[in-house]
């Protein structure tokens, strides 16, 4: 029997059926569901289980409904599979349609990404998401400051509160370098996967890492800053007109740590 070619990017499974018109009218006519992203490499996953959990806990407060982890793992390896690959930029949506009693899973798979390791330049934004531990398709504000951003110049926005607290970036977080410990903002925002696991790694090449409030116009008295998120780590060389210094060192260390984390398979 012939192979049959890998499906084309993006191929996307709803409830592990290849999707059909009827199934893409639900992220498009329903923009109330949520969903998390993740890098597959040779079907391994690193921080497997945070990905479920979110999706398990964001299903219950939005549904009030669980969303078996186990059966996640079968529809990302049923779409894999469909998609003809191991390595991809997956992502794994829940919505719920009215008069549905089950949660729809849809899968999405794309070619794999990694986060460029240059220095990024971020725009402060005054913009904070509504119910911001909860990974959302569809957020309009966090595009349309990333779109200024980079009409501007820059590489990414950076979202602030109205008391001019940092939060997160527009799809990252970030962490800054105090010269003692890796700070996180003390903020209300979405804890990203990458950043829950090199919270768990940096102590192993000898990083604290420590939560407190970053102001925006405090930024100065750091020594250097980072961002996060599904498709890795980079440095940060600018926020608005605050020039940061590259800290090579502190990024080799932290990326040993990223690299040290294990990795998952579906």
């Amino acid at each position: 029997m012939t192979t049959p070619p890998p499906a084309p990017f993006p191929y996307a499974e709803f409830n592990g059926h290849p999707a059909t018109e009827a199934d893409l009218r639900i992220p498009a006519f329903l923009n109330y569901g949520h969903f998390t992203a993740m890098q597959v490499r040779d079907g391994q996953v690193r921080g497997l289980a945070l990905h479920l959990a979110r999706l398990d806990s964001a299903n219950r407060e939005l549904f009030e409904r669980a969303l078996d982890g186990e059966r996640v793992r079968e529809l990302i390896r049923h779409a894999l599979d469909g998609a003809g690959v191991r390595d991809a930029s997956t992502r794994v949506y829940g919505y719920l349609p009215p008069g549905d009693a089950e949660t729809t899973v849809m899968v999405t798979v794309r070619g794999p990404a990694r986060k460029s390791a240059e220095p990024h330049d971020l725009m402060s934004v005054p913009y904070a998401r509504t119910v911001p531990h909860i990974k959302r398709p569809g957020e309009f504000g966090q595009t349309y400051y990333a779109t200024l951003a980079s009409r501007a110049g820059f590489d990414e926005a950076l979202l602030t509160a109205p008391d001019g607290a940092v939060t997160e970036g527009a799809i990252t977080n970030i962490g800054f370098w105090d010269g003692t410990s890796v700070v996180w903002p003390d903020a209300p925002c979405l804890r990203g996967i990458t950043m829950a696991l090199l919270e768990q790694e940096l102590p192993g090449v000898g990083l604290e890492s420590v939560h407190r409030r970053v102001a925006l116009d405090g930024i100065g008295a750091f020594q250097a800053a980072f961002l996060t998120n599904s498709q890795g780590i980079a440095p940060v060389r600018r926020i608005d007109d605050i020039a940061l210094a590259v800290d090579e060192e502190l990024m080799r260390r932290i990326g040993r740590a990223y690299d040290g984390t294990p990795w998952d398979t579906v």
